[in-house]
């Protein structure tokens, strides 16, 4: 009799030879950590004190999965210098990990389906719209640094997603065509950004609805397949 291990294992198995999968590519908020609750909560907390309120609609439109520059310039309503949106920025991110920080944990399954890829010999990547101390402050307290051949974040690219510009130098990178890389994304700006470089894409319902994340090519709940 098979165990729920070895279904999960033979499950995966058919994903990566459904998509000719040589590399995986992760997104980070709500993809690794199951935290874009926490993201919306901070936002919040964080308008509130500039006297400012932001419905789901908004969250999901315009800050979910892009870039913290492309979020506070929508926030304050305008274009600002590297310099101006890096300060604001820091201000809600630091106010992110103080929230975030007695409850952070990967996304279910995460750790094992890593184990798995690992295993196979598959190469793993990010690419993230986040900034380094939230990606430094993931591996200082979910151990899954080791598994991953590339790290990207916003700091490595001038056009955050949805443009394709992320994916495709994960791909350089991984020296692997987009065709063979699949891609795991829990929001639909980063479905496009994915899909827009060539790639194929797993959506983790762990942030908007699955008739949301429809473009995807398939939707989980999470890593336990």
């Amino acid at each position: 009799m098979k165990t729920n291990e070895n279904l999960c294992q033979e499950r995966i198995e058919e994903i990566l030879k459904q998509f000719d999968t040589k590399a995986v590519i992760f997104d980070l908020d709500g993809t690794l950590l199951d935290n874009n609750s926490f993201h919306r909560k901070t936002w919040e907390a964080y308008l509130k004190n500039i006297g400012k309120q932001i419905s789901g609609k908004e969250f999901n439109a315009h800050l979910n999965g892009r870039t913290n520059k492309d979020a506070v310039e929508y926030i304050y309503g305008r274009k600002m210098s590297e310099e101006e949106s890096t300060k604001y920025t820091l201000e809600k991110e630091t106010l992110y990990r103080e929230i975030y920080k007695p409850f952070i944990r990967p996304v279910n399954g995460l750790v094992n389906f890593l184990e798995i890829l690992e295993h196979k010999n598959i190469p793993m990547a990010i690419a993230t719209s986040g900034i380094q101390p939230n990606i430094d402050f993931m591996f200082d307290h979910v151990p899954i640094k080791k598994y991953f051949k590339v790290v990207l974040n916003s700091s490595h690219i001038t056009k955050g997603k949805p443009d394709p510009e992320i994916y495709l130098k994960v791909a350089l990178l991984l020296n692997f065509p987009p065709k063979n890389c699949l891609v795991f994304e829990d929001a639909v700006v980063g479905i496009k950004s994915a899909k827009s470089a060539g790639m194929k894409v797993i959506a983790v319902a762990t942030t908007q609805t699955k008739e949301e994340l429809s473009i995807a090519d398939m939707i989980v709940d999470d890593y336990t397949f």
